[in-house]
C-alpha cells in the first residue's frame, strides 16, 4: 500500500472516533516534564487539531522541574515529606511566579497561527481563572505543609461556561481559598479531579513512559481497574494507575496513559482501536457478547472477503439476519473482529461461520470464541461440535476436533450438504 493509499485508509477508518468524541470533555495532563519535551510543538499541535474537530478540551499543566530549576538558582531547598512537597510562605511567591510563567509560555504556543505551520489557520481561546478551591493539608506527622494544598472544589459550571463557548480551559496547579489565601497543589492529582468534576469522557495524562508496561518492558495496551493485585508497577506507574482509577470509579469513561515524547501519541491513542498507550477502564472495551440484529452489517463487512475467497459459504443477509441469534462475536470499540455461529442439529452442534478481522488473527480470538461457543454448547445440552471445513481442517485439529466420515453428519444437516465444495467433516465431543 502506497503513504497515499494508506493515508486516505487512516483517515476514513479514523472517521468513526472523529464522531465519537465530538463534544466530549476530554481533561489533558501536560506536566513539567513534558513542557520541557522536544515534541512539545507536536503537542500543541495536536490539541489545536482536537478543538478544531469539536473536542471539548480541559488542559491541566505541572511545573515541578522548573520550580526545582527556579529555586535552585536561587539557592533556596524545596522540602519534601512522604512524597509531598512543603510549600512555606517564602517560597510561594517565586513557585507562583515560575508557575505563571509555564502558564503563559502554554497560552502562547496555543496562541500561534504561522502560515505553513500546523497551527495555521486555528484561532483558539484559552481561558484560565480561578476555578478550583484549595483548602490546606495542614500539619502532618508534626509538620506544617503551609501553603502546600489540596482540592476542595472545583467550579464545573464556570468551566462548563467557556467550554460551551468553544475556549480551552487552562488550569494551573493553584487553589485559593474562601479568605484569599494561595495553595500550591499536586498537579497531577489535580487533572484527576477536575475530570471527576467535569465527570469527563476522557482523562489522558502524558507521561515519559508512554503508559504501564508488563514484565518484559512492552506498552500493555488496555488495563481494567481491579488488575492493580496482579500487576508489578514502579511508584510512578502506581500514582498513574490509582488516580485513573479513582476517576474511572467516579464517572470518567476511560482513562488514557500516552507518551510526550513519541509524535502522533495522542491521536493513534484517540483514533486507532490499538492506540499507542495504556487505556484504563472499568470493563474491556473488548467483550465476547451474543450477537444482536445491529451486529448484522459488521458481520457482513467481516466474512465477505472470506465468502469471496470461498473460504466461507456466501450467506445473504436475509439469512444472517434471520439466523442472528446463533451468533456469538467479539467486539472492539465497535467493531465486530470476530464471529462464529452455533446452528443445532440434533444434539449436535455445528460451528459455523467462524471468522476473524485480517488485523486480528495473531491474538487467540478465534479461541477465544471457540471456548464461548463451546460453553454455550454445554449449556444446550448437546453432545459434540462439528465443523465443515475446506481451507482451516490443521487449526481445527489442534483445537481438538477429530476428522470423522460424512455419514456421522445429523440427518438434517445432510440434506443441506453442498457436495460441490467437498468440504471435510470434523468433530469434538463435549
Amino acid at each position: 500500500m502506497s503513504d497515499h493509499q494508506h493515508h486516505i485508509k487512516w483517515f476514513r477508518d479514523s472517521s468513526p472516533y472523529i464522531n465519537a468524541h465530538r463534544n466530549k470533555t476530554f481533561v489533558l495532563y501536560l506536566g513539567g516534564d513534558a513542557m520541557e519535551s522536544a515534541n512539545l510543538s507536536n503537542i500543541i499541535s495536536d490539541i489545536a487539531l482536537l478543538n478544531s474537530l469539536g473536542v471539548r478540551l480541559v488542559l491541566v499543566h505541572g511545573a515541578v522541574p522548573q520550580i526545582d530549576r527556579q529555586l535552585e538558582g536561587l539557592s533556596k531547598s524545596w522540602e519534601m515529606l512522604d512524597g509531598k512537597r512543603i510549600t512555606t510562605p517564602e517560597l510561594l511567591k517565586d513557585i507562583t511566579e515560575t508557575i505563571a510563567g509555564v502558564k503563559a509560555n502554554i497560552e502562547a504556543r496555543l496562541s500561534m497561527g504561522l502560515v505553513n505551520s500546523p497551527m495555521h489557520g486555528s484561532s483558539i481561546n484559552v481561558i484560565s481563572g480561578n476555578f478550583v478551591k484549595a483548602k490546606p493539608i495542614g500539619i502532618v506527622n508534626g509538620k506544617d505543609f503551609h501553603n502546600t494544598g489540596s482540592t476542595r472544589r472545583i467550579n464545573r459550571d464556570a468551566i462548563r461556561q467557556q467550554l460551551d463557548n468553544g475556549a480551552i480551559v487552562l488550569i494551573s496547579p493553584l487553589g485559593y481559598s474562601p479568605s484569599g489565601e494561595i495553595f500550591n497543589l499536586d498537579s497531577i492529582s489535580l487533572a484527576a479531579d477536575v475530570s471527576i468534576a467535569l465527570t469527563a469522557e476522557k482523562l489522558i495524562y502524558f507521561s515519559s513512559e508512554g503508559g504501564i508496561r508488563d514484565q518484559d518492558g512492552n506498552v500493555i495496551s488496555e488495563l481494567q481497574t481491579d488488575h492493580a493485585a496482579a500487576m508489578s508497577m514502579n511508584p510512578s506507574e502506581e500514582q498513574l494507575f490509582s488516580l485513573t482509577c479513582r476517576a474511572c470509579h467516579s464517572g470518567v469513561n476511560r482513562c488514557h496513559i500516552v507518551s510526550y515524547a513519541e509524535d502522533g501519541a495522542l491521536l493513534e491513542e484517540l483514533f486507532t482501536r490499538d492506540g499507542s498507550g495504556t487505556q484504563i477502564t472499568r470493563v474491556s472495551y473488548e467483550q465476547i457478547r451474543k450477537a444482536t440484529p445491529e451486529d448484522v452489517p459488521g458481520i457482513i463487512e467481516l466474512i465477505a472477503p472470506l465468502e469471496e475467497q470461498g473460504m466461507l459459504v456466501k450467506r445473504s443477509r436475509e439469512l444472517i439476519e434471520a439466523e442472528i441469534d446463533q451468533f456469538t462475536v467479539i467486539e472492539r470499540d465497535g467493531l465486530i473482529v470476530c464471529c462464529g455461529a452455533l446452528n443445532v442439529f440434533e444434539a449436535k452442534g455445528e460451528l459455523a461461520c467462524l471468522a476473524t478481522h485480517p488485523d486480528y488473527r495473531n491474538d487467540n480470538r478465534a479461541e477465544q470464541l471457540l471456548s464461548s461457543i463451546e460453553s454455550r454448547a454445554r449449556k444446550l445440552s448437546l453432545s459434540s461440535l462439528f465443523v465443515l471445513t475446506t481451507h482451516s481442517a490443521h487449526w481445527f485439529v489442534e483445537h481438538g476436533f477429530i476428522e470423522g466420515e460424512m455419514s456421522e453428519l445429523p440427518d438434517s444437516r445432510k440434506s443441506l450438504y453442498n457436495y460441490q465444495r467437498n468440504s471435510k467433516y470434523f468433530r469434538k465431543p463435549l
